[in-house]
């Protein structure tokens, strides 16, 4: 029975996929540069994550919500290897938005130089872009150095990845002019994007709110509707409340703006949450190993372990349509006070303007 259900849910997926109402998928590479004069970035990537994930959560596709999907890189750090040009993959392309913060705040500095041609041309080989002409697929890449360092030109991967429909953004974290100067700005015309620069060393300022009490409390009703499965579960919920924790280090707007980013439909665990694997096929949970399930489950009757996962998901959906009605007030309210002092350029503002353009031309368009 189980497995001819299964076989029906993968004729009847190829089916919608081959009709073209499957999602689209958005898909941005961060290429960040760990050497040692970029803390300052790194801070604001930790920082700013949340407030890129929720205006990409307004985006749409065919009124459809398209899937996003993150792969993270590392260059110009002489704690990698030599022969590989100072790169690492951290992850690949991945919608575990828990990963990629952890995988972020476990980034660290120190110097060497920086091959940005190498690491494009790496990223464009070793991630799987995928092939659907409708996907948004871009590629960031930020630093401060001269662009044309190393063996591989910058010239023919970014003329590469424009060819195949991928899209090469250039920041260069300082003057505008010097990184002009310093090829940047070509590398992003050659790669059909843009080229922006940004002040890495501009720290994030938190403006509170009325409403920013609220919305943390929230947060932590919010975990209690999560429930882990599996060998790996505890782990993984585990991992989501140290994301918490790192993002409220890092400051209560980050903290919040991580919230905000929970209650939207790019955040989903199905790998290791019994509600949001039993949302996406209800008949999951009946086809679980006993030792797969939490404590309180293991003697549940199969309509009475239905009940407590519906009883979670409709706590759960009260829960978040509270905190976006908060976070839409406080957006309100931090943008008129925003809008009272100036504000330097920063790393989520190169991004979204950035997403939002390229966005609008492949014919996605944003909610308000």
């Amino acid at each position: 029975m189980k497995k001819t259900r299964f076989i029906l849910i993968a004729i009847l997926l190829a089916l919608f996929t081959s009709a073209g109402f499957a999602h689209s998928k958005i898909k941005v590479a961060l290429i960040l540069d760990t050497s040692n004069s970029m803390d300052g970035l790194i801070d604001q990537t930790k920082s700013q994550l949340w407030n890129i994930v929720n205006e990409l959560s307004h985006c749409r596709y065919a009124s459809m919500d398209p899937k996003l999907e993150i792969a993270l890189y590392e260059y110009g750090n002489d704690g990698l290897p030599m022969r590989e040009g100072y790169i690492r993959l951290v992850t690949p392309f991945t919608n575990d938005l828990d990963l990629i913060s952890e995988k972020l705040f476990a980034l660290k500095t120190d110097g060497v130089s920086e091959y940005c041609g190498q690491v494009i041309g790496v990223s464009l080989k070793q991630l799987d872009w995928g092939d659907k002409r409708e996907d948004l697929r871009m590629i960031f890449i930020a630093g401060n150095e001269p662009f044309d360092q190393g063996n591989v030109s910058y010239h023919e991967v970014c003329k590469s990845a424009k060819q195949n429909d991928i899209i090469v953004n250039t920041i260069f974290c300082g003057n505008f002019r010097e990184g002009v100067n310093t090829h940047w700005k070509d590398g992003a015309y050659i790669g059909g994007g843009e080229y922006m620069n940004i002040d890495q060393d501009c720290r994030y300022v938190y403006i509170p709110s009325p409403y920013d009490d609220r919305i943390l409390h929230l947060n932590n009703k919010l975990n209690d509707t999560y429930i882990s499965y599996g060998k790996k579960g505890l782990a993984y919920k585990t991992r989501q409340e140290m994301q918490d924790q790192n993002a409220k280090e890092m400051s209560n707007g980050s903290a919040i703006q991580r919230t905000a980013s929970k209650s939207s439909m790019k955040y989903t665990n199905t790998d290791w949450d019994l509600v949001d694997a039993y949302e996406a096929d209800s008949e999951f949970v009946v086809d679980l190993e006993i030792s797969d399930l939490p404590e309180e489950m293991k003697n549940m009757s199969d309509s009475e372990k239905r009940e407590y996962i519906e009883s979670k998901q409709t706590e759960r959906a009260k829960i978040k349509k509270e905190i976006n009605e908060l976070s839409e007030k406080r957006n309100k309210f931090v943008s008129e006070e925003q809008a009272k002092s100036s504000t330097e350029n920063m790393l989520d503002q190169a991004i979204i303007e950035a997403v939002k353009k390229q966005a609008l031309a492949k014919n996605y368009s944003f909610e308000e």
